[in-house]
């Protein structure tokens, strides 16, 4: 990607539940999950000062995953919940299958610090539509805020699978710049005329919505009031090995949230940095739970793999 983060580097606020995610292998019986954890570590890897706003119940409070998150750098406020969502998730090829075993609650913004609110980036990563709506107007009107949207496309009930909610306006919606969903969580049917008229509206720039499928890769398209602009391909970057596919799009996600905030403009490839946030999402299925979340180095490295291998097929067929 080439370039560094400015020295002083803006302040991020990540907000969500975390999620205890059934582990048989784990000694717990579970793993830290949610977007919130995954993002907020990858923000908080990549050089950035973070400050997490995560819902815990009382055996999440205590997780070592919240100890990796302040090892890296994040400041964590916790909200103590009676309920928070419990998960059991089933892999099928790009696509996952959840069964709810608790869908948790939601919670307000009333315990936010105040000196929080003057964020320059904002990462929403509901798991379980947990964020109340008046979390929206939170951000002031120049920062940058990226949404986690498959966490408001869920039908939960406890002890029952995870059905998907059909897409519909949402005041978080209206307020991103930048908005995050796999494709398995939008009807075919949607159109993206109707996108364009939920996401960012009112934004003065628009907004950038990424439809993610996994290892296929995605698509990223800016979205405004005229409709659909610009369209872009998010690269397919394939992992070494893939051990553990939970928070790849969460880290994703993440990453494009720093590029957009944290590198300079020459430093920002064409692509606008997709191809550096799928990096970061291809080395998060390496490992499992949050050890996968990788650095800022470990995702250079990736890159210049990547470039050496292109240059050595593009050789290989000069050759020819």
């Amino acid at each position: 990607m080439g370039g560094e983060y400015t020295r002083r580097a803006p302040l991020v606020v990540a907000v969500g539940s975390a999620s205890r995610d059934v582990a048989a292998a784990d000694p717990r019986g579970w793993r830290l999950g949610g977007g919130v954890v995954y993002g907020a570590l990858a923000l908080a890897r990549l050089g950035l000062p973070v400050r997490a706003v995560i819902g815990v119940d009382g055996p999440a409070a205590t997780a070592w995953e919240l100890d990796a998150l302040r090892d890296a750098g994040a400041e964590i406020r916790r909200v103590p919940l009676r309920h928070a969502p419990v998960f059991t998730n089933r892999e099928d090829g790009d696509a996952r299958r959840q069964l709810c075993h608790d869908p948790g609650e939601p919670f307000d913004a009333t315990i936010l610090p105040r000196t929080w609110r003057r964020a320059a980036g904002w990462l929403f990563a509901p798991v379980a539509g947990e964020l109340a709506d008046g979390w929206s107007g939170v951000p002031r009107p120049e920062a940058l805020v990226a949404l986690g949207w498959q966490g408001l496309l869920r039908r939960l009930a406890g002890g029952h699978a995870v059905r998907r909610r059909a897409a519909g306006p949402h005041p978080l919606l209206a307020r991103a710049d930048l908005v995050g969903v796999s494709r398995h969580d939008l009807a075919p049917s949607l159109t993206l005329g109707r996108l364009a008229g939920w996401i960012g509206r009112g934004r003065p720039g628009g907004a950038e919505l990424v439809l993610t499928a996994g290892t296929r890769g995605g698509l990223a398209l800016d979205l405004g009031a005229s409709g659909v602009g610009r369209l872009r391909l998010v690269p397919a970057i394939r992992s070494q090995r893939a051990v553990d596919p939970t928070g790849a799009g969460d880290v994703f996600l993440a990453t494009l949230l720093a590029v957009r905030l944290s590198m300079s403009g020459r430093a920002v490839r064409p692509d606008g940095g997709l191809a550096f946030a799928a990096a970061a999402a291809s080395l998060a299925v390496e490992g499992v739970g949050v050890a996968g979340v990788s650095t800022l180095a470990q995702i250079a490295m990736r890159m210049g793999t990547m470039a050496g291998q292109a240059r050595g097929a593009r050789e290989g067929i000069a050759r020819t």
